[in-house]
């Protein structure tokens, strides 16, 4: 069976991604108002996906974001660079008190029966400004773009930011790229940013555009106003996570965008902080995959779906079955929550032996 996408063969880059780039300070297990100290980690939902195609799976890629010039810029542009991904910015100057600022995320990971923490400081964010217009689509998608992807983080930042969504989305497709979203719906942002209607609202124009569409139940609910049951972490009767209530979905959502081709989401039971079943799904071309379910120990959840994503783009891109490419998606996510950050520390060769089946047994 083949994935129902018309990607082109080449181009400049296999993939770009539009969205924010932000800076996560990450105390590890310490809540944060007792840290004395953090890490920091680059990470933006979609230049996150970006990141692991570039330094994991090899794929030329690029974001298009906003970019500051002041010390946490230069931070956070050297860390773009570092995974390998090409950057088109619109660059804003630093008045030296108020900004325009490269958002702030601020995330401790829990532990055990306590679960984690994030909150934002999206003040006067450089992000928030984007707006249609500022990147030249015809020249970077007439250069070759294989596939273009952006997320709902990114669209509830302002106004102008889903404008800009579709406007890159319009030149994408008449440029030939497949284009994806990642919903992403986060309910504190979308509340800041004019509550559920509005979410509602302009992500439907958005998905208008969509070729391949990642989210979860809530995404689709919340983001989409797609009814439907709860579904997160249900559980079979031989011990998988049950992805029927999520395929009952999929009909509401192809009959209501009916250009769409791939629907996929992760599954997770979340029995601690640390210990989660996972697995995957996705329905690509009219018919339903579903990935195994694996217990996994969590080092740092933060970036699992967007590990998922990039793993299941690669597939798909790569011309893999879509069974196999759900499987590189589910066992790329996975890997994922085993390292600190955002972004992969995986290797390819490690992804395709965990879609095997593979363990954590020793490598000598």
């Amino acid at each position: 069976m083949t994935n129902g996408l018309q990607i082109p063969a080449d181009g400049a880059l296999d993939f770009l991604a539009l969205g924010a780039l932000i800076h996560r300070l990450d105390p590890g297990i310490i809540p944060f108002r007792k840290a004395t100290t953090c890490t920091i980690h680059v990470s933006g939902g979609e230049f996150n996906t970006a990141a692991n195609l570039a330094d994991c799976f090899q794929l030329r890629t690029g974001i298009a974001s906003a970019m500051v010039e002041y010390p946490v810029g230069e931070l956070i542009a050297g860390r773009v660079r570092a995974m390998g991904v090409t950057p088109f910015y619109k660059t804003f100057k630093h008045d030296g008190v108020r900004g325009p600022n490269m958002a702030t995320v601020y995330s401790d990971r829990g532990y055990g029966v306590r679960g984690p923490v994030v909150f934002y400081n999206r003040s006067n964010e450089a992000a928030a400004q984007l707006k249609p217009g500022d990147f030249d689509w015809a020249k970077i998608f007439g250069a070759g773009v294989r596939w273009f992807h952006s997320g709902g983080i990114f669209a509830s930042l302002s106004e102008t930011t889903s404008e800009l969504m579709i406007e890159a989305m319009q030149a994408a497709h008449k440029h030939g790229a497949v284009v994806s979203l990642d919903l992403n719906y986060r309910e504190k942002l979308w509340s800041a940013a004019g509550g559920a209607d509005r979410a509602v609202a302009t992500l439907a124009r958005i998905v208008e555009h969509v070729d391949v569409l990642v989210g979860n139940e809530e995404d689709l609910q919340k983001g989409l106003g797609i009814a439907g049951p709860e579904v997160a972490g249900k559980v079979t009767a031989t011990g998988g996570l049950d992805p029927g209530a999520f395929f009952g979905m999929i009909d509401r959502v192809v009959q209501r965008y009916p250009a769409i081709k791939v629907v996929a989401t992760t599954l997770r039971d979340v029995r601690s902080t640390n210990r989660h079943s996972w697995s995957a799904v996705a329905w690509i071309n009219g018919e339903t995959h579903a990935a195994p379910t694996c217990e996994l120990d969590v080092y740092d959840r933060v970036g699992g779906g967007d590990g998922f994503a990039s793993g299941l783009f690669y597939g798909l891109l790569t011309g893999e079955s879509p069974e196999q490419a759900v499987r590189l998606g589910w066992a790329h996510g996975a890997l994922i929550t085993a390292f600190p950050g955002d972004t992969t520390m995986a290797t390819v060769e490690q992804v395709k032996a965990f879609a095997k089946g593979g363990s954590a047994r020793i490598q000598r």
